[in-house]
């Protein structure tokens, strides 16, 4: 699988009916019509296109959406989410992180307090990090190995890529972190905007 096609599934995951474990079966559908080894490369994909949002901005402006703090583990799935979100919104925010207040659904949690978001109201998307594997165990038939072999296998995809780019000034120049950032220290005021701390503070 390459990244045209990865994208592509993003693209159609954002655009789908219905609430997230519907799109995430309609996902795991499509991952089950390829191979054992489509689904490695696609979580291959995922990792580095989450690995790239990474960023103090980034982590500033998800801490600014969810009440003035965001955990590790909430941040990884901030990443998941934002990925899911199809490759121009993920491409613009990386460019801008202000882009979020573009975002419909992050609009939409605007003046509301975190007590009343529902599950699914949250820009975290864990459970996407888990398809990729429950496809391959299905098609291996080995649901029963802890995951061993689809991380052997994930592992050994990285690596191949790791070493190919390194090796080709081409990749290297086409990797997303060519995304033209805005400049340090730019700020978030659309976003600011939408979330003012004061008013996001537990009532006394």
């Amino acid at each position: 699988m390459d990244e045209k096609t990865f994208w592509a599934l993003m693209d159609e995951l954002s655009r789908r009916p219905g609430d997230r474990s519907e799109r995430l079966d309609w996902l795991r559908g499509e991952l089950l019509r390829w191979t054992a080894a489509a689904g490695v490369e696609f979580q291959a994909h995922l990792e580095a296109a989450c690995e790239a949002v990474a960023t103090g901005a980034l982590w500033r402006a998800v801490s600014r959406i969810e009440g003035g703090s965001c955990s590790d583990d909430g941040f990884d799935y901030f990443a998941l989410w934002l990925v899911a979100q199809g490759r121009g919104t993920y491409e613009a925010v990386l460019a801008d992180p202000d882009a979020l207040a573009d975002v419909s659904q992050v609009r939409a949690l605007a003046g509301r307090h975190l007590r009343e978001w529902h599950d699914d109201d949250w820009p975290e998307w864990e459970d996407l990090d888990y398809v990729a594997q429950d496809v391959f165990d299905e098609l291996t038939g080995q649901e029963d190995d802890c995951g061993d072999a689809f991380y052997e296998a994930l592992d050994a995809v990285q690596e191949a890529r790791s070493e190919y780019e390194e090796g080709d000034e081409t990749v290297r120049a086409t990797t997303r972190g060519a995304i033209p950032r805005r400049a340090a220290g730019a700020g978030t005021p659309r976003l600011d905007a939408l979330f003012p701390v004061e008013a996001r503070a537990p009532s006394q």
